[in-house]
């Protein structure tokens, strides 16, 4: 190649690029305010009217926006590719690039190269930025639960995030944990139905955050017992203190667990290591009970001196060999049992950090699968319009989700490897935009040649004949 057709080469690729960052940065704003939407309609029951300063809500706002991110750049790439390609299409440009000897797999070569430089910021970004903005946002939802209990609690609406009790409240207060109209419903016994109302009440936690104290004033309880279905008593009183057990409750944990990582709060290589403790404990489980299994077929067997079975014990007076033998295997049914539920337990942990590792790099690798299904769509769609790209990309984004959500469930569940979960999405997609892209490279070019007049000299337009209409007559 030389020098003039390098500098074709660079400009045709400059060129298809300047085609694409409009529309990417266009489709990316347009999905981190419509995540950001949905993320205020969700919460801002539980965010306004909480006694929050603004600034402590934008803080939770901006470190939400990391997740929103990482889900918005593949999809931006996808919706930038159709538009770029159906405007490009849409001009006849695809046409007279096609004409000049340029295939399809020459156009798709830069936005490809883009969409990996995307996709490696985004690894970059997961393993990085992603896992301490979820630590950050959790210490900071602590610590705003903690101060503020009666953060989750929405005015007229049954609250049940604590494990047994449902708890309505008519109104809270914005500058204290005081609350108005409470009704309580206590699961926490199944041989009772306890309710309990008061007109007034303060919610508090205890000093080592693992109970939840309720102080109510001017109210009832009214108890049930299911056992006796006659047996009803009423209680009125003017205070009544109730502890409520919320330990291992999302956000109300003690100091040492409230500030330790989870698989989301974790880069990949941090999980790697856990991935091998946790395989390391495994396998020391399973050679601990393939060695007691050795141990007591041979005993069994009576092949093995050493190991034989125990003498009797002395109130055991007539224990027969077998007899002192169903012991044993009971015993040993028992321990591998209890060695097999924690294998199984180890395997799902195992899952769960693996599961994040290939996530952390399968979403950012469908940046790559959307360029491959999405320049050939584009061509054959020949429109650039944004509604047409986003109507394209609705059906891709929901079979992607799809797989990644399911497939992330079912891992989890130790049903699916992790990687063919995590992977699967990317693997389907990616063969049909391999195949797509196969086969728009193969179709016969029909070239407009009226489009490619517009290329020629004008003086050469004046003096070549017009031959469009020959043969008409």
């Amino acid at each position: 190649m030389n020098l003039r057709d390098l500098l074709r080469t660079s400009l045709l690729y400059r060129y298809i690029l300047r085609a694409h960052i409009g529309p990417f940065l266009f489709s990316l704003s347009t999905l981190m305010f419509l995540f950001l939407l949905q993320f205020v309609m969700k919460f801002i029951d539980q965010l306004v009217g909480k006694g929050l300063s603004a600034w402590v809500i934008m803080e939770l706002v901006a470190l939400n926006l990391s997740w929103m991110l990482v889900l918005a750049f593949p999809m931006s790439v996808l919706v930038a590719v159709l538009m770029a390609f159906g405007e490009l299409s849409g001009r006849n440009e695809v046409t007279v690039m096609r004409a000049s000897g340029v295939s399809i797999y020459r156009m798709m070569a830069p936005v490809l190269v883009a969409a990996a430089l995307v996709a490696i910021f985004l690894v970059w970004f997961n393993n990085y930025v992603l896992p301490e903005s979820n630590h950050a946002l959790k210490t900071l939802t602590v610590d705003i639960r903690r101060k503020k209990p009666t953060l989750t609690l929405v005015n007229g609406v049954f609250s049940q995030d604590i494990q047994g009790y449902s708890i309505l409240v008519r109104r809270t207060f914005e500058k204290s944990n005081e609350l108005e109209g409470v009704t309580l419903y206590d699961y926490s016994d199944p041989a009772q139905n306890v309710v309990v109302t008061a007109e007034r009440g303060a919610i508090s936690f205890s000093p080592d955050y693992r109970r939840l104290i309720l102080d109510l004033t001017d109210g009832e309880i009214h108890q049930l017992d299911l056992a006796q279905i006659t047996s009803y008593r009423k209680i009125r009183f003017s205070s009544h203190r109730m502890l409520m057990n919320v330990e291992g409750f999302e956000f109300e944990r003690s100091s040492e667990s409230a500030f330790s990582r989870s698989d989301r709060e974790l880069g990949a290589g941090a999980m790697r290591h856990i991935v091998d403790s946790l395989r390391s404990a495994r396998a020391a489980i399973e050679k601990d009970v393939r060695s007691t299994m050795s141990v007591t077929t041979a005993s069994l067997l009576g092949t093995s001196p050493e190991s034989s079975l125990p003498p009797p014990p002395p109130h055991v007076s007539r224990a027969t060999p077998l007899t002192l033998a169903i012991t044993r295997a009971q015993e040993t049914r028992g321990m591998v049992a209890t060695a097999a539920f924690k294998i199984n337990e180890l395997a799902r942990q195992t899952n769960q950090y693996l599961v994040e590792i290939h996530k952390k790099y399968s979403i950012p690798f469908a940046c790559l699968v959307f360029v491959l299904v999405g320049a050939p769509l584009g061509i054959m769609s020949r429109r650039g319009g944004f509604g047409v790209a986003a109507t394209l990309s609705l059906g891709f984004f929901i079979l992607y989700w799809a797989f990644l959500i399911g497939g992330e469930k079912l891992a989890d569940r130790t049903i699916l490897s992790p990687w063919l979960g995590m992977w699967a999405a990317n693997i389907l997609i990616g063969l049909l935009g391999i195949y797509l892209t196969v086969r728009v490279g193969r179709e016969t070019l029909l070239i407009n040649w009226s489009a490619l007049r517009r290329f020629v000299p004008r003086r050469w337009r004046e003096e070549a004949p017009d031959t469009s209409e020959q043969g008409t007559s």
